[in-house]
C-alpha cells in the first residue's frame, strides 16, 4: 500500500511517499481502507522531530481517519465490514490502509461526506476528554478556549455552546474572530491587540474563567491562572509556547485552583475507547442533526501532503485541514 513517512525530522522536504505492508487486523480490530485522513498539530511535532509515536504505535504519521471497513479481526462483529467510519488512531493513518481497534471508530451519518469525516475524531475526542471528562466543564460557566479558530478550537467552540457554556476564544485576527462567531462563540479576544486577562475579567463580569482549554503552555501558564475565576480549571494541551515557566503557587491556592495537563494518543486502548463512546454521546448526534459544523477549510490530495504540511505551516488556517487518499 502507498504510505507516507518521516525520513528524518524537519521541513516538509522529510515527507515521502513509500510503499509499506497492508496492514492485518488483530482481534478486537478492523482494516479501514482509508478514504481520508486530517491534519493536526501533532504531526508537524513529530515532523519536526519532538513528538515520537508512542511504545508500538506505527511510526507512519497520522491520529484520525476516515473510510470503509474492508475486514475485520478474530472476535469482531463481521456486520462491520462495509461501514463507513471514522478512527481515532496512535498513529498510522497517512497511508492506504489501517488497522485500529473497532472501539475507537464511529459510524459516520449518512449524509457526511466520508472525506470531510476525517477531520472529525481526534479533535471531538481532544475536546470531550479534556473539557468535558477532565475539566467537568457544565451549563452555565464560562470556558476560555486559546487558538479557537483552528481545529480544536472550532470543535471546542461548538461542543460548549451545545453544553450551555458561555463560550470567550482568543484568536490572531479579525478574519479568525469571525470564523469562531460564526460557529457559536460569544465573544472574541484578539490576543495580539488586547490583554485576554483583562478582556476576560471584564467579558465576565470581573469573575473570570471557570475552565481555560489551553495549547500554548509555558507562555501562558501566568496570565491563564491569573483569567481564572474561583475553584476554575486550567487544562493544557499544547506546547506552542514552550514547555517550563514558573508557577505562582500562592496564586493557584488563592484561586482554589486546578491546572491539568493531559495527552491523548498514549492513552491506554481501554480509555479511548471510553473517550470514544462520550464522543458518540455527546457529538455525533449534532453531527447527525446537522447543528455540528466540521469546519473543513481546505482539502488536498495524497501526493500534495508536503503542499498540506505547508499549508498548516503557515498558520492561516481556520478550522481543519483533511488529506483525500
Amino acid at each position: 500500500m502507498r504510505a507516507i513517512e518521516y525520513q528524518g525530522a524537519g521541513g516538509v522536504d522529510v515527507l515521502m511517499e513509500v510503499e509499506r505492508p497492508m496492514p492485518i487486523p488483530g482481534p478486537g480490530e478492523v482494516l479501514v481502507k482509508v478514504a481520508g485522513f486530517g491534519l493536526n498539530r501533532a504531526d508537524i511535532q513529530q515532523r519536526l522531530g519532538v513528538y515520537p509515536p508512542p511504545p508500538g504505535a506505527s511510526d507512519i504519521p497520522g491520529l484520525e481517519v476516515a473510510g470503509i471497513v474492508e475486514a475485520v479481526g478474530q472476535g469482531t462483529d463481521e456486520s462491520l465490514i462495509g461501514q463507513r467510519v471514522c478512527a481515532l488512531l496512535a498513529g498510522g493513518g497517512y497511508a492506504q490502509y489501517v488497522a485500529v481497534p473497532a472501539g475507537h471508530t464511529l459510524q459516520i451519518p449518512k449524509h457526511i461526506d466520508v472525506v470531510d469525516a476525517a477531520g472529525f475524531m481526534e479533535v471531538a475526542a481532544t475536546v470531550v476528554s479534556n473539557l468535558f471528562l477532565e475539566a467537568k466543564l457544565v451549563a452555565g460557566q464560562n470556558v476560555l478556549i486559546h487558538g479557537g479558530a483552528g481545529g480544536i478550537g472550532s470543535m471546542a467552540i461548538q461542543l460548549c455552546v451545545a453544553a450551555g457554556a458561555n463560550v470567550i476564544i482568543t484568536a490572531s485576527s479579525p478574519e479568525k474572530i469571525a470564523h469562531c462567531l460564526a460557529l457559536g462563540a460569544h465573544h472574541g479576544i484578539n490576543y495580539r491587540e488586547e490583554d485576554f486577562v483583562s478582556s476576560a475579567k471584564a467579558l465576565t463580569g470581573g469573575n473570570g474563567i471557570d475552565v481555560i482549554l489551553d495549547v500554548v503552555g509555558a507562555k501562558y501558564l501566568d496570565s491563564n491562572i491569573k483569567a481564572l475565576a474561583l475553584d476554575g480549571t486550567l487544562v493544557i494541551i499544547g506546547l506552542i509556547g514552550g514547555a517550563r515557566a514558573e508557577l505562582n503557587i500562592g496564586l493557584l491556592m488563592g484561586k482554589r485552583a486546578r491546572v491539568i495537563g493531559t495527552t491523548l494518543r498514549a492513552r491506554p486502548a481501554a480509555q479511548k475507547s471510553a473517550i470514544v463512546a462520550e464522543v458518540a454521546a455527546r457529538a455525533v448526534p449534532l453531527l447527525e442533526d446537522g447543528t455540528l459544523d466540521l469546519a473543513i477549510d481546505r482539502r488536498f490530495s495524497f501526493t500534495d501532503i508536503r503542499l498540506a504540511h505547508e499549508y498548516f505551516d503557515s498558520g492561516t488556517h481556520t478550522g481543519k485541514i483533511v488529506v483525500m487518499t
